[in-house]
């Protein structure tokens, strides 16, 4: 019988639980990778891994893990944590934090912050840009980010149009704060990502929705799900050391 990992996600816990069971190898790897994706495309503000009843075929395979910290690390950037109550040691290379047990690992991460962070589904119709923008102005104005609202609209209205123009498809636009600013998503149902090549031709058409958000943003890039993507822009303060030219996941 081949190998496989399965996943359950519980999300009666402070923030979300992922039970890995299974052989974590070359040829699981994707699909575990697809399972955590899932989960981290809602923005959750951490995330949980249990993997005591995950085989580890090869030391190698434990890089998926690596990986996915280091693709996320932007975008949405949620607090990691690894349950292991048999071998942490086989983890030491992923930069994951390790822990004797789910609750020990939630222990860790402290009391949720559900007030700073909000999700908006919305249909690919007229309309959906206006109501995304009330939605942002209204919560800048109650987190205090208002000086940040009138780039948030720029980028959130790009990221719906483009939705209701291209993919056509159901969408969860996602706001939270972080680090002093503001971090916008728009997750559809498309795997169709966004270019940026620089400005367009004056005499071009169209063309200038990711030149716009380019603008504005102090990072953006794309999250390729299985089932879509998460296309997402950092706004305000950034990094220590970070630069509008060294942006992530850019197609």
């Amino acid at each position: 019988m081949p190998s496989e990992v399965r996943h359950r996600v519980a999300t009666d816990q402070a923030f979300p639980l992922v039970r890995l069971a299974g052989v974590l190898s070359a040829d699981t790897a994707a699909e575990t990778r697809s399972a955590l994706l899932d989960v981290l495309a809602g923005q959750p503000e951490a995330v949980v891994v249990d993997v005591a009843d995950l085989d580890l075929a090869d030391p190698a395979a434990a890089g998926t893990l690596r990986d996915l910290r280091e693709e996320t690390a932007d975008w949405p950037a949620a607090r990691l944590a690894l349950s292991d109550p048999h071998d942490a040691g086989r983890w030491r290379d992923t930069g994951w934090p390790v822990w004797p047990s789910p609750s020990a690992a939630l222990d860790s991460l402290g009391d949720p912050n559900r007030d700073d962070r909000l999700a908006l589904t919305l249909e690919p119709a007229v309309g959906a840009a206006r109501r995304s923008r009330e939605t942002i102005t209204e919560a800048c104005e109650r987190w205090d980010r208002s000086d940040l609202a009138g780039s948030a609209c720029i980028v959130v209205t790009e990221m719906v149009n483009n939705v209701v123009a291209h993919a056509r498809t159901s969408m969860v636009v996602l706001l939270a704060v972080r680090n002093g600013g503001l971090a916008v998503a728009v997750r559809d149902e498309s795997p169709r990502v966004p270019s940026f090549t620089g400005a367009p031709a004056p005499t071009a058409y169209g063309g200038r929705g990711t030149l716009l958000i380019d603008t504005v943003a102090t990072r953006w890039g794309s999250l390729p799900l299985a089932h879509g993507k998460v296309v997402w822009a950092l706004l305000g303060p950034g990094k220590d050391g970070d630069d509008g030219d060294d942006r992530q996941n850019m197609r």
